[in-house]
Order: structure tokens, then sequence, then C-alpha cells
């Protein structure tokens, strides 16, 4: 059900639709995932070499940075900016899937092409994202700014955090690290919906659609191609949340060195130089689990919700023509 489809017996997804489901899916998701993000940016974060053998800085391991966190912040740390993420989510979840049915739409009735093959879901993935991001980009870096704090917080909450930033930093602040998100998120979603497609297609569809065998398949499928395309485009992800702290130093002094990058160029240079080729992977461990989950349980509620609305809309249209009939 994720992007037009010429051949399917009900109505297509309206716009509407896709941003509602879209929005749903993307809130829950969130709410899951929340603790492996925030690991997955701690390390990111850190200067240091990540190794258990050879402990450097404050986090080595998943297990210790997680008791790590947990005993110096408490459980909530592990859902510090929930709010700056759960409306990411909700806004980015509504633009990617409303462009994405949209263009699948546009693209089989403008073109030649089928909308749903592989290659239409890389192109019109990628573009989705690459819509959601510049329209969510300020939520991001807010999110970031929110995980990557300790204690004391620098920030008191989301509109402390806007005032400051904006009085101190400028209103370009919140769009640091965009040119290496756009130029990660474009492949990134695009090899999402491109392997999701594949592995729907690979796989046996369930016997009876909507039902719970769909969604363990839309949930595998999802995880799947969330693993494979965050493996491929992952450096980027740290370019972005290495910029996006820039001028936040101060607030990330405890947790060891900290680096201030003049851009993009910069930062890869530097990182090459002082941490080496691995200094690209760090965090990718709880960033695949987050990856499998988060995509797996994005498109599994994305779809769920869309079977929701498309019952109640069948129970209303066939409660309707029953209604009809006793009148006549």
């Amino acid at each position: 059900m994720v992007g037009y489809d010429p051949g399917s017996q009900g109505a297509a997804v309206s716009s509407e639709e896709a941003a509602v489901a879209g929005s749903a899916a993307g809130m829950v998701t969130r709410a899951l995932v929340s603790p492996f993000d925030i690991l997955k940016i701690r390390f990111q974060l850190q200067i240091e070499h990540l190794s258990s053998q050879r402990p450097e800085g404050k986090y080595w391991g998943l297990f210790q940075a997680s008791r790590c966190i947990r005993s110096e912040e408490g459980l909530s740390a592990f859902w510090k900016g929930h709010i700056p993420a759960q409306l990411l989510s909700i806004c980015y979840g509504a633009v990617q899937f409303a462009s994405f049915e949209f263009l699948t739409e546009m693209v089989h009735k403008s073109t030649a092409y089928d909308s749903q093959t592989s290659g239409v879901h890389f192109v019109c993935g990628g573009l989705a994202a690459c819509s959601a991001t510049m329209f969510c980009q300020p939520l991001d870096t807010l999110r970031t700014r929110f995980a990557a704090q300790g204690e004391p917080k620098v920030y008191r909450n989301l509109r402390h955090a806007v005032s400051t930033m904006w009085r101190s930093e400028g209103m370009l602040v919140f769009y640091r690290g965009l040119s290496p998100t756009l130029m990660a998120v474009f492949p990134y979603a695009g090899l999402q919906f491109f392997f999701y497609n594949v592995f729907k297609k690979l796989l046996p569809p369930p016997p009876k659609a909507g039902n719970s065998g769909g969604n363990l398949r839309s949930l595998i499928c999802g995880s799947g191609a969330g693993m494979i395309s965050k493996t491929l485009t992952y450096p980027f992800d740290l370019f972005k949340k290495r910029l996006q702290v820039g001028g936040f130093e101060a607030a990330r002094a405890h947790f060891g060195q900290v680096r201030s990058y003049s851009g993009l160029m910069d930062c890869m240079l530097r990182i090459a130089k002082e941490e080496g080729v691995r200094g690209f992977f760090k965090g990718l461990s709880p960033s695949l689990l987050k990856a499998a989950l988060s995509t797996g349980f994005t498109f599994f509620w994305y779809e769920f919700f869309l079977n929701v609305m498309h019952d109640v809309k069948e129970r209303r249209r066939t409660n309707g023509l029953a209604k009809d009939l006793e009148d006549r």
C-alpha cells in the first residue's frame, strides 16, 4: 500500500490520508526508539575512540553507556528532547508520506514509468525526504541539542532553547548541518523505499490483505531496508550531528573533548585526521538497531493506520448503502 498502486482495488490513498497515517506512524515510532537515538547521538558526538579494550572517552559500549546515562541522568534521559523529537517525527512523517504518494501518482500518470517499480520508489522516496528535511530541519537541530546536553541542563524547555539559540547564534543556527543532511537523506530515504519495495516483492503476500501477517511482513521488510540504507549513508548523519552542536561546546565539556568545525569539509577532514576512518562510523551499532526498529515500525504503523482508515471508510460506505436500500 506504500506508493500509488494503479492495480489497487480500492481508491487511491489521498494526500490527507497519507499525511495522517505518516504523522501517526512517526509519533508512535519515535516514542519506541528514542533511547537508541540518544545513545547514537552521544556516540556520534564523542571525539575519543569508542573501545572497551582501551577506554578513552566517557562512553565505550552500548551497555556501559546505557548504565552511565541511567545512573547520572535518570531514566528520563533516554527521552531527552522528546517534545521536539515528536514534533519532528509527526511533521516529517506527514510531509514525507504525503509527498511520496503524490510523487508516485504523478510519475505514473505523467510518464511511461510504473509507479510500483523499485527505481521509481528510490527517486520519489529521496525527493519526498528532501522536502520533509527542508521543512523539519529546525526541529531536528533542537532535538540534537537536547539529546546532547548533560546535567545541569543548558536549555530548560523548548521555548527557552529557541529563544536562547536565536538570540545568541542567529536564525541560521537552526539549519546547521543541512548540507550533509540533504546529501545523506536523498540516498538514505530513497534506499529505504527501494529495498522496502524489493523485499515486499520477494516475500510471499499474506493470505488475506490487512491481517496480522501483512503487518508482520511490513515490519520485516522495513527493518531490512532500514539497516541497509543506514549502513550505506551513515557518515553523513554523523557529520550532521557534529555540525548541529557547533557553538554548544560548553554544555559538552564534561563529556570529554569538544571540537568546533567551520563547515562540512573541515568536519570531514578533521575527523579523518584525528579519529581515522572508524570515526565516520561512531555510534553505528545503536544506529543500526534504531534504523531497523524505526524504519520497520514506520512502515508497519503507516500501513496499519491506512488500513484502519480504509476499513472505516468501507464500513461507512456499506452502512450508507444499506440505509439507502432500507429507505427504498
